[in-house]
């Protein structure tokens, strides 16, 4: 059995064997027919036997470096095409490679530079994508910020000082706040001092003095003239209220000096220089908390 199957393995490998042995003679009849037909065009041409065995030892070698060197011309080419494929997209700016990338690398290079984009494209193609590049060298972009650089000390320098003067301006203002305090303290002393000598009850009646300032100089008794003016019109409409006041009913008048809270002191000088009995008349009617208000401040001396 065994020899049975051996058997069919060994005529598929003789057949293998036949075939290659076929094909390499094939080749040989080929290779021994091209060296013929190359023999026989050297003798045609003229060559020395020794030439011609020369030539047929190295047809294997020639063979061999041509293909060798299609294989170089094949690989130049392609590497030819790649290199034209990315100075034209370097050329185009694609993605800003050539701009924002090899332009600063070698703008400066002679020749080289010549594949870089120019500045119109680069200006094109900044404002389509969004992004302008206003300065064309490192140089510019240095310059530009040391000149913002500048600005903005000089801002802060600015600031800086308007702070000083705010400051400066703050504290004029709190000494003039302090200068109107005393010179309102001033006037209210003068005030006092001069209606103590001019209104208070030992001075001589208020004619006289209108008499007197309207003798002496104008430029000097001013103030005063015109505060005897006041006082004059001011006894006038306090006269016009107490007769007002005199020929109402008790109830009337006492209903509105209760709405007078804030300023008694008028109802006051009303009431006392209205007659005892109607001035009586009108506090027995007024609110009884106001009516004690009114009469400390008509008699202080005995508050």
């Amino acid at each position: 059995m065994a020899n049975t199957n051996e058997m069919p393995n060994g005529d598929a490998v003789d057949k293998k064997a036949a075939k290659k042995a076929a094909k390499l003679a094939k080749k040989e009849e080929k290779a021994a027919s091209r060296e013929e037909k190359r023999r026989k065009k050297l003798e045609k041409a003229g060559a020395s036997p020794e030439e011609i065995n020369q030539a047929m030892e190295n047809a294997g070698y020639e063979e061999e470096g041509g293909s060798r060197l299609a294989v170089f011309f094949v690989t130049l080419v392609i590497i030819a095409i790649w290199l034209a494929i990315l100075v034209l997209l370097v050329k185009m700016d694609v993605g800003g490679f050539g701009s924002t990338v090899l332009k600063p690398l070698l703008k400066d290079v002679p020749y080289v530079n010549r594949i870089l984009p120019d500045a119109d494209d680069e200006l094109i193609l900044g404002t389509e994508s969004g992004t302008e590049y206003p300065y064309t060298t490192l140089d510019e972009a240095v310059a530009r910020i040391k000149a913002l650089e500048i600005e903005l000390q000089n801002e802060k320098n600015a600031n800086a000082k308007s702070q000083e003067s705010n400051e400066e301006l703050r504290g004029q203002s709190e000494q003039l706040e302090q200068y109107k305090a005393k010179e309102a303290e001033f006037e209210a002393l003068k005030q006092k001092f001069d209606e103590e000598v001019v209104f208070s009850d030992q001075a001589p009646d208020i004619n006289e003095y209108k008499t007197y300032y309207e003798s002496i100089d104008p430029a000097n008794a001013e103030a005063i003239y015109k505060q005897v003016l006041e006082q004059q019109q001011k006894d006038e409409e306090l006269e016009s209220y107490i007769n007002m006041y005199s020929t109402m009913k008790p109830k009337q008048a006492a209903a509105i000096f209760d709405t007078m809270t804030s300023d008694l002191k008028l109802v006051a000088k009303i009431l006392k220089a209205m007659d005892a009995d109607a001035s009586a008349s009108i506090l027995g009617a007024m609110n009884a908390e106001t009516a004690a208000k009114l009469t400390k401040i008509m008699n202080p001396s005995e508050s």
